[in-house]
């Protein structure tokens, strides 16, 4: 009796984050790589010598040379803090006009975005960060397990007075762990 030998050929499929530009990807590709830290969440400030009483809270759309962006632990009030998602994610940009909705077109001008965001990453030429759900079968453990997310960090900015933001200055949205 012979025996014939078959050799299977496997394609490897590379990820698409590795394969496609930004600007390429399809919606659900863009939207699939929000790792869901819920950082952009974070309440920011910019200190800035020049403004007043009467501008010090508004918001920008740009910094300027000099500027430094500080990030808060004051998360916006629509934020889930457990799951880090948004409670209202289709309406978000209506019931709080400060939110941005980030695109392949304005991510060059989204300047607050945190080091460990994977789209400044990928932006960068980073790539991906090890505990991101898409390389966990789409769970946000690994990533709230080594702490890069706002699970348990945060406070609601409906529960906190924004004059006394100084008090809530913290460094931990820019640590980035590879």
């Amino acid at each position: 009796m012979s025996k014939k030998v078959v050799k299977v050929s496997a394609k490897v499929i590379e990820p698409f984050w590795e394969t496609k530009t930004l600007q390429e990807m399809t919606r659900p590709e863009w939207e699939s790589l929000c790792d869901g830290c819920a950082k952009c969440c974070l309440n920011k400030f910019i200190d800035d010598e020049t403004t007043d009483e009467s501008t010090e809270l508004l918001p920008t759309a740009h910094i300027q040379e000099g500027e430094q962006i500080h990030y808060s632990n004051i998360a916006c009030f629509l934020l889930n803090e457990k799951s880090c998602q948004c409670t209202k994610y289709e309406e978000r940009t209506k019931l709080v006009p400060d939110c941005v909705r980030l695109t392949q077109d304005n991510l060059d001008g989204v300047f607050f975005m945190p080091p460990s965001c994977t789209y400044r990453r990928l932006q960068e030429g980073r790539g991906i960060p090890s505990w991101h759900p898409l390389l966990h079968k789409g769970k946000k453990t690994a990533m709230h397990n080594a702490g890069m997310s706002v699970r348990g960090k945060i406070v609601k900015d409906d529960d906190v007075s924004i004059v006394n933001f100084e008090d809530y200055i913290v460094s931990w949205p820019l640590e980035d762990i590879d």
